[in-house]
């Protein structure tokens, strides 16, 4: 299992410095979080680039309906060719509770932006391929065959694309559907009315079990779960870890959204986890 720091919004000015540490104190990625109006993490992340050489940059996530696919498309590509293929680009509807209402503009029907999203998922992987296409879309059209090919961008340096990471709800169809066209699932869950639910290392066995027995991508994929454990006491954390490992998730990424710069670094300079077998802990 992997771990990576998901670091506070705001903080472009120190998270060249945050990536720096996290990459010499063993961490494997570092995430930022996105929103309707924030410090822009996709500049947060070149300043990570140039400050790192191996440690994953991620996204955590990208609201997509706030982003034209052939923008996103650029600027993910400005940032894997920075990092020399580093970057994993974690997708959503977005938080509408985090301001959206501020701005009257924007999508905020729940079906809407779901469109948008999967519209997204099948532009970003066309457009990474770097060949002529056309896309008719409800929510976006493409006419690249209008295009002279000298004009497109490279393609990214990971192959076939970007890893794309999609928020799953489960047990939902046609969400979970949505994530076996990805390269990983950040997992959610909601009831059958609809309210959330914490996800449970059984429900990631069955998100595992679905995603083997329905995806036929070859590429690798990704189960992502986030969360606290840092006031956990050692064992308490282990246990928790090791249940999660168990069931299948291949990224525990600890929460550090809204912590200050001397606890982030605190805990950074902790390190990673370190699981021990169950017989020896």
């Amino acid at each position: 299992m992997n771990f990576g720091l998901a670091l506070p919004y705001n903080n472009t000015r120190l998270v060249g410095k945050f990536a720096q540490m996290a990459e010499d104190s063993g961490w494997d990625g570092i995430f930022l979080g996105d929103a309707i109006w924030c410090e822009d993490p996709m500049l947060a992340l070149a300043a990570a680039a140039m400050h790192t050489r191996h440690i994953r940059l991620g996204m955590m996530i990208v609201p997509v309906p706030l982003r034209r696919p052939w923008k996103l498309a650029s600027e993910s590509l400005a940032l894997d060719q920075l990092s020399e293929g580093r970057l994993v680009l974690g997708l959503g509807t977005g938080a509408v509770w985090m301001g959206w209402q501020s701005f009257p503009d924007e999508v905020t029907d729940p079906k809407t932006r779901a469109e948008m999203l999967d519209e997204t998922i099948d532009i970003l992987t066309l457009l990474y391929q770097r060949k002529p296409f056309d896309y008719e879309g409800k929510h976006y059209r493409l006419k690249l065959s209008l295009m002279d090919e000298m004009h497109y961008p490279p393609k990214p340096v990971q192959q076939p694309r970007i890893p794309l990471w999609a928020v799953g709800f489960w047990p939902r169809k046609k969400s979970m559907q949505r994530t076996l066209k990805c390269d990983g699932i950040i997992p959610e869950k909601l009831s059958a009315e609809g309210k959330a639910e914490d996800v449970t290392p059984e429900d990631i066995r069955a998100v595992k079990a679905y995603v083997e027995a329905n995806r036929t991508l070859t590429t690798p994929f990704e189960i992502v779960m986030n969360g606290r454990t840092t006031e956990l006491d050692p064992v308490e954390r282990q246990e928790k870890l090791r249940a999660w490992k168990e069931a299948g998730v291949t990224w525990w990424i600890e929460g550090l959204w809204g912590d200050s710069e001397e606890n982030v670094i605190e805990q950074i300079r902790r390190g990673p986890p370190r699981l021990e077998n169950s017989n020896n802990a």
